[in-house]
């Protein structure tokens, strides 16, 4: 991977731990509603019913307002949790505004953001909703390693899109040929940036889905490649 200048990190996932600090948030608003479910079970059944509704919102089958309603729904019926309509809206919209107050990273997250600033210019590329990202990052303290954060809002389309790649490229500066992109998922990040012509790194503990994608399993191993 020679002659890179640009490295774009997805967020969720990638550095910030998305499931540590969604698990959090669901603590306070279970506690503040006095929600009285088996968590551990809640969860359980939560995590994989909001991965389907986030990848139907990511291939714009499905509206934002339809994922934080459904994705609550489909878990407390799926609990038999008798709950208002109601009171599932205000769980989603305290879900954002609580949400980037946890601001739990990755093991190594710092210490390879301080590594490669040395080197690369570094920017940000994510799914995420526009209105929490922002605050993540700065309630985490990663904002200030990043030159260009783009999230698919401000495009109008959702990564694997390569209007996506493409925008953060000309907002960035760069050239495919010179960047490479970082994230967890396969589809979205690493198909996506190699149809953009982007290098790509597979952040994965299992073994990734393409033989010729460099994949790491901590964020420390990239040191190894950049």
């Amino acid at each position: 991977m020679t002659n890179i200048k640009h490295l774009f990190f997805d967020l969720d996932h990638t550095l910030w731990d998305f499931e540590k600090n969604s698990e959090l948030t669901f603590k306070q608003i279970f506690k503040e509603q006095s929600i009285t479910l088996d968590f551990t079970e809640f969860i359980k059944i939560y995590s994989p019913i909001n991965f389907s509704y986030w990848r139907l919102y990511r291939d714009e089958k499905i509206s934002k307002s339809s994922l934080r309603y459904k994705r609550l729904k489909d878990t407390f019926d799926a609990l038999n949790y008798v709950i208002t309509d109601e009171l599932i809206n205000l769980i989603a919209e305290d879900y954002i505004k609580y949400l980037p107050n946890f601001s739990h990273l990755f093991e190594g997250t710092i210490e390879t953001l301080e590594y490669l600033k040395k080197q690369y210019q570094l920017h940000i590329i994510t799914n995420g909703f526009e209105e929490v990202q922002q605050l993540k990052m700065k309630k985490s303290g990663i904002s200030k390693y990043f030159d260009i954060i783009v999230t698919s809002e401000s495009v109008g389309v959702k990564k694997p899109n390569p209007k996506v790649f493409e925008f953060a490229l000309s907002e960035a500066e760069a050239l495919p040929q010179e960047s490479i992109m970082i994230g967890d998922s396969y589809e979205a990040d690493i198909i996506g940036a190699l149809n953009t012509g982007m290098n790509a790194i597979h952040f994965t503990e299992e073994k990734s889905k393409g033989n010729d994608v460099t994949s790491v399993s901590s964020l420390l191993d990239l040191k190894q490649y950049l």
